[in-house]
């Protein structure tokens, strides 16, 4: 059975794939004449994996206790 913590890795190594997937798309699309809403879409869609990923980071990392 799958823990919280390997349930949390998971997920964080699909949304950085996503990411990853997302950054080379939107460069091939940048370079070419298309549509800049699609542009927009895609590069939203970009950061809210970027945060998700810092979120789930954050819960992955022990806090540390100064």
């Amino acid at each position: 059975m799958l823990t919280d913590h390997d349930t949390l890795l998971r997920q964080l190594h699909e949304l950085r794939s996503e990411h990853r997937d997302l950054d080379t798309v939107i460069g091939r699309l940048a370079a070419q004449p298309i549509d800049q809403l699609q542009l927009q879409r895609l590069k939203k869609r970009k950061l809210m994996l970027k945060d998700e990923i810092a979120w789930l980071e954050s819960r992955l990392i022990p806090d540390s206790i100064a």
